[in-house]
C-alpha cells in the first residue's frame, strides 16, 4: 500500500502563486529526484493545467528542465475534476467517487503518490486520506491569494524538519 502526500511549495505567510516564486537550481535538482522517486501523482484540476507545461518540449530549456520533464512525463497521474472532459499523455481523469478512486490507487500502488493541488488536498483532507503532509516554505510574502490548506484545518504533528537548498525549508507532517 502506498502513501498519499500532499507536497506544495507555499510562501512565508502561507500562500500558493507559482507565478510568485521559483525554486533555485539545487532545489529544482530536490524535485527532479522526487518526481523520480515517485509512483504516480493526483492533481487537482487546476494544478494539473499549470503543470501541463511539461508535456511540451521548450527550445529554450536548460538540462535541469528537460530532466525534469522527463520525469513528470513519465509518472502516472490522475485528475481530479468535474469541468476537463479530457487529459493529457499518462493521465487518467476522476469525474466522480473521488474517494473510492483514491483508496484505490493507494491499495494499487506501492511507494509514494503526491497530491497536488489545495482543493483536492483539503478534500482529501476532510476524508482522512492523506498521509503525510510537506510544506516547502519559500523566504517570500505575498499577502494574499490561495491558501496552503484551502479551508482544510487538519490537526498536525511534526516529523521532521530540513532545509532544501540555501533557502528552502520542507516541514513534514503527519495527521495528529
Amino acid at each position: 500500500m502506498s502513501k498519499l502526500v500532499y507536497a506544495l511549495n507555499q510562501s512565508l505567510d502561507g500562500y500558493v502563486d507559482h507565478m510568485a516564486f521559483a525554486p533555485d537550481p539545487e532545489v529544482f535538482h530536490h524535485f527532479i529526484a522526487d518526481v523520480r522517486g515517485l509512483s504516480a501523482a493526483v492533481y487537482g484540476r487546476r494544478m494539473y493545467e499549470t503543470m501541463r507545461y511539461w508535456d511540451e518540449e521548450h527550445s529554450d530549456w536548460d538540462d535541469a528542465q528537460r530532466e525534469y520533464a522527463a520525469a513528470w512525463r513519465s509518472l502516472p497521474k490522475w485528475v481530479v475534476s468535474r469541468t476537463l472532459k479530457s487529459v493529457g499523455p499518462n493521465a487518467t481523469l476522476v469525474d466522480n467517487n473521488v474517494e473510492t478512486a483514491i483508496r484505490t490507487l493507494k491499495e494499487r500502488f506501492d511507494g509514494e503518490i503526491e497530491v497536488a493541488g489545495p482543493e483536492l488536498a483539503a478534500s482529501l483532507t476532510a476524508l482522512r486520506l492523506i498521509d503525510e503532509y510537506r510544506l516547502y516554505v519559500h523566504p517570500v510574502v505575498i499577502g494574499g491569494g490561495k491558501t496552503v490548506f484551502a479551508g482544510s484545518r487538519p490537526s498536525l504533528r511534526l516529523l521532521a524538519h530540513d532545509r532544501i537548498g540555501a533557502q528552502v525549508v520542507r516541514l513534514t507532517y503527519a495527521p495528529a
